[in-house]
């Protein structure tokens, strides 16, 4: 009895194929439990960054706006002389700096003022006048204005029994060294950051070429470079840092825009007024944005760069 199944022809095989659909699948799969772990190890790493990089930026803006205010302003110290009358000396040390080229205003610290500083420290109901407490005048500089101060300096002490200049030179030069360490400080948490990064990434990568050296091998074998292969993971890292880093940047930025709105609202208030003092307004500004973005970038960039070194260096392990 003949066999009537016949086998399909070449032209037949080529139809049946083209209505099966085709999908190209990636050396290393996009939904693997590795690449989630990943995504939210770089999410962290990048949140951790970004707020670190906000806080530099506050206290860095915080110490300029301080260190602003202060140089704008001086102190003259009047102390009790024996034999010479308080209130003169005074009213003399604030006539000189009155006619002081560069100075926009003097205001002179009354007995009651000084008690009131005084106050944390001594207590109150204290009777200046049992103590040989000098007398305080605060100069503050014409915006723009730039004032001799040795020059004036130099004419109190001549001109004013017991008179000095402060023109907290030596607190403004601690602030600056506090701006400086914050800066090198926060660089050095952002490389630690960086280098955890590259660290998780490592792994990752080396665990995922693990898991696929057969088809590594494979496709080493039917003759794919190196390159393509590389080029491979690293596109799938750079997919994983970069949605890790834009996961962890928008986390910061809204928490950096919540701060901001709270700084605002708690205006007027005790608090809220000593936080101002303190850090300003809670406001990143366009530059610590700006830094974020950078950030999410640069995690990107380097977890790419990170896998593909690594598979360089597994592919030259493979025959």
């Amino acid at each position: 009895m003949a066999d009537l199944r016949m086998k399909p022809d070449e032209g037949t095989l080529t139809r049946l194929g083209s209505l099966v659909p085709r999908r190209d699948t990636p050396i290393v799969p996009k939904n693997s439990i590795a690449g989630r772990a990943l995504v939210a190890v770089v999410a962290i790493m990048t949140f951790l960054a970004a707020m670190t990089a906000g806080a530099v930026t506050l206290v860095r803006a915080a110490a300029n706006e301080w260190q602003s205010d202060v140089a704008r302003e001086i102190t003259i110290q009047v102390r009790p002389v024996s034999g010479r009358d308080l209130e003169t000396e005074v009213a003399r040390a604030i006539e000189i700096a009155r006619s002081f080229a560069g100075v926009g205003e003097v205001r002179p610290y009354s007995k009651e003022d000084s008690a009131r500083l005084l106050e944390p420290w001594l207590g109150l109901g204290l009777v200046l006048d049992e103590l040989p407490v000098p007398r305080l005048i605060v100069v503050r500089l014409a915006p723009g204005a730039r004032a001799d101060l040795t020059q004036l300096g130099r004419v109190l002490a001549e001109r004013v029994a017991g008179a000095s200049l402060d023109d907290h030179r030596a607190w403004m030069d601690r602030m600056r060294a506090v701006g400086r360490t914050t800066v090198f400080a926060g660089i050095g948490v952002l490389l630690l950051m960086l280098a955890a990064t590259i660290l998780s990434v490592v792994f990752a990568t080396r665990g995922a070429m693990a898991t696929n050296r057969p088809i590594v091998e494979v496709l080493h074998f039917v003759g794919a470079t190196d390159r393509f292969i590389a080029a491979q993971f690293q596109r799938h890292f750079l997919m994983l840092g970069l949605e890790g880093g834009v996961i962890g940047g928008a986390a910061a930025i809204l928490l950096f825009a919540l701060m901001s709105v709270i700084g605002r609202a708690s205006r007027g208030t005790a608090g809220g007024d000593q936080l101002g003092s303190l850090f300003g307004s809670f406001s990143v500004g366009i530059e610590g944005y700006l830094a974020v973005l950078g950030l999410i970038a640069l995690i990107a960039v380097v977890t790419a760069l990170a896998s593909r070194h690594t598979v360089n260096r597994t592919l030259a392990t493979v025959e």
